[in-house]
């Protein structure tokens, strides 16, 4: 916009809309000019004056303070400066003491170093013996007996300057009663940790650092004095071990299981897997060839028992002479014989042969099936370790091999799987030796008898 082309009327309305804010703003610091507005331009002129000649005072009024406060900040800063020439050569004082200091410092601790002489390494291995005698502490069985024996130990290892006597006594005792109660066994009241995180009271029987009892059960010392009871107890013959040491009275001279690892060797016998847990490792196909087994055995066992019964009645009769019961394979070849005793030796060794192979199928019944049971339980057991060495390679293949856990289930199926093939196809293959053995004493016995009665019939020929 140019203002050339504006005329005066229009050029003062425009100086009044600028003018009229800054007014506004300088009203703010200063009292009103009139309380009447302009109506004419030579009133607003005027009145802009008066605000400009209010507006100048008041500038000024602000200069002169803000130079009287000039004067203030320059002697606060004069102040400031004659204290921080205070305070460095305050620091200058201080690092000279420091550094005479450490110098005293490094003398003191020579001459302690050579006033000690022998006595420092002495101390030294005080603190050591005490902070391992303190990690024995803590983890002794003893430790729920003797309550609160750690503590000073513990002080006398972390500390730094010379331990007095009372403490190198306390060390000596601590030890010498650790000792004399690793020689001891005896019972005392504990407390014992159950399974479901309650606490009990119970009478301890402890034999020596190395196996505690409560309740005739084996139980682990948990820290902090208190037992707590196993997940699962050692096998039977330990536990039995355990009940004639509980039983036993003072003087007593009886075989208890001791464990010399402190724990150790009991925890390897509770991470061992039970019977129970073996066959549940083999899987699906464990658990087929068990039903296999059981079924071969028990077949096994029906086919012995008929047999040897027939074997008995047979004997019997052979010794008596005469069939007195018929229902044995050996009266029903006699009664054939009888029957042709007439007939030419032809027709009578026919007929024998003829008795003797019906006896055959009720003499080998089931026996084949046994010797296929014996030789499908290690085919099963082979599928098995198929199985489980593919569930291996599985793990292998997903998680890598850093983690031999992450392999375990399938070298337990692969391996349980073999052990539980052979062990059932191996009593199946005995069992069927021996039925089989019977069967053919009895058949040798009717062709015997067979022989003999044809013989006969040829010499009365």
């Amino acid at each position: 916009m140019k203002f050339s082309h504006l005329n005066l009327p229009t050029l003062a309305l425009v100086a009044g809309f600028i003018m009229t804010p800054w007014a506004h703003a300088s009203a703010q610091n200063a009292k009103p000019i009139a309380d009447a507005s302009a109506v004419t331009l030579q009133q607003l002129l005027e009145q802009v004056r008066q605000g400009r000649v209010q507006d100048n005072a008041e500038f000024e009024k602000r200069e002169a303070a803000f130079r009287q406060n000039r004067n203030q900040q320059k002697s606060v800063l004069t102040r400031t400066q004659n204290r921080i020439k205070r305070e460095e050569a305050r620091s200058e004082r201080l690092e000279k003491r420091f550094s005479e200091n450490e110098l005293k410092l490094a003398e003191l601790e020579g001459l302690l170093n050579d006033r000690l002489g022998v006595f420092g390494e002495l101390f030294g291995i005080v603190r050591q013996v005490a902070g391992e005698t303190k990690a024995q502490i803590d983890e002794s069985v003893i430790s729920g007996e003797l309550k609160g024996r750690s503590a000073r130990l513990g002080d006398l290892a972390k500390s730094k300057g010379l331990p007095p006597m009372s403490e190198l006594e306390y060390l000596w005792f601590t030890l010498q009663q650790e000792m004399t109660a690793q020689g001891q066994v005896k019972r005392f009241q504990g407390d014992v940790v159950n399974l479901d995180g309650s606490l009990r009271q119970s009478e301890i029987l402890r034999v020596g650092p190395f196996t505690a009892l409560a309740d005739d059960a084996f139980v682990r010392y948990a820290g902090n004095h208190r037992f707590a009871d196993l997940g699962r107890q050692p096998p039977a013959r330990f536990g039995d071990a355990a009940d004639d040491l509980t039983d036993a009275t003072v003087g007593d001279m009886v075989a208890a299981p001791v464990d010399p690892s402190r724990g150790a060797i009991l925890n390897l016998f509770l991470q061992l897997p039970t019977l129970s847990e073996r066959i549940a490792q083999g899987g699906l196909v464990g658990y087929i060839i068990l039903l296999l087994g059981a079924f071969g055995i028990a077949l096994a066992g029906e086919r012995i028992t008929r047999l040897t019964l027939t074997a008995r009645a047979v004997k019997s009769q052979l010794a008596a002479g005469e069939a007195k019961d018929g229902d044995t394979p050996l009266a029903r070849v006699w009664a054939a014989y009888a029957s042709h005793k007439g007939s030419d030796m032809e027709t009578l060794e026919l007929k024998l042969d003829d008795a003797i192979l019906k006896e055959m199928p009720a003499l080998e019944k089931h026996l084949s099936l046994l010797k296929l049971l014996s030789g499908v339980a290690p085919l099963m057991g082979l599928l098995g370790t198929v199985t489980g060495m593919i569930l291996t390679f599985q793990a292998i293949t997903l998680y890598g091999t850093g983690d031999p856990k992450l392999m375990a289930g399938g070298i337990s199926q692969a391996l349980i799987t073999t052990v539980l093939g052979l062990v059932v196809a191996i009593p199946i293959l005995l069992l069927h030796t021996v039925a089989a053995t019977r069967s053919r004493e009895i058949v040798q016995v009717l062709e015997e008898q067979a022989a003999g009665m044809m013989a006969a019939h040829a010499e009365r020929k």
